[in-house]
């Protein structure tokens, strides 16, 4: 999952975005110096290493503007979301866990710029409207309320679950009247990543779904 960003980083993220929807290329590092008033070019090198580090961009040494936004498409106001199909078993170099892929979306639907997307493994929710295969954007700052759709990693699932705070336990909902809670307590091998913050169906999954339908 993608790293949290500081404020500065923040802003010079979404700076790099605005400025490569516009002119087709990257910034260099004086003109990035230059927007934000940072007066040394050390300051700048050090945000945009620290952006590598947490997988927003990747750098090109030897070049003014080696800089590559991650995921990016070139579309004005749209932000890169990873997708990422399993949450149990993440290639982790640098603390950041490699995507399958990058979705572009429009920045104003993407919760935070951490947020990223699972694919939903299985029907549990699927009377909520969610179905395997759907894409969940999940939003990790979020606080889970109790009734709230999650993505939970449960030893070596992903889940997407109702959740229900039990004192000191948590129980996950599938969201149908006779669905079974699955209860867990501070010994169980388990995580909730982030709330659900949208849903997105792909063509794809659309179209098989109206071929059996039509079936």
């Amino acid at each position: 999952m993608p790293a949290s960003l500081t404020d500065q980083e923040r802003r010079v993220y979404h700076y790099l975005i605005d400025f490569l929807a516009e002119h087709t290329y990257q910034p260099s590092v004086r003109e990035i110096a230059r927007r934000f008033r940072i007066r040394s070019t050390r300051t700048v090198a050090d945000i945009l290493q620290s952006l590598a580090l947490k997988g927003y961009v990747e750098r090109q040494g030897g070049r003014s503007r080696g800089l590559r936004l991650l995921g990016f498409p070139a579309v004005g106001n749209a932000q890169p979301v990873p997708l990422y199909r399993r949450l149990e078993t993440p290639s982790m170099e640098n603390g950041v866990s490699e995507p399958e892929r990058y979705l572009a979306m429009d920045r104003t639907l993407v919760p935070a710029d951490d947020a990223f997307l699972v694919q939903v493994a299985d029907d549990g929710l699927s009377d909520r409207g969610i179905r395997a295969g759907d894409l969940v954007l999940v939003d990790p700052a979020a606080r889970a309320r109790d009734g709230d759709a999650v993505v939970a990693r449960v030893g070596g699932e992903t889940l997407v679950r109702l959740v229900v705070h039990r004192g000191a336990e948590v129980a996950l909902h599938p969201g149908r009247a006779n669905g079974t809670d699955l209860v867990l307590g501070p010994d169980d091998d388990y995580a909730i990543v982030g709330t659900v913050a949208g849903v997105v169906r792909e063509r794809e999954t659309e179209d098989r779904e109206r071929a059996t339908e039509a079936r």
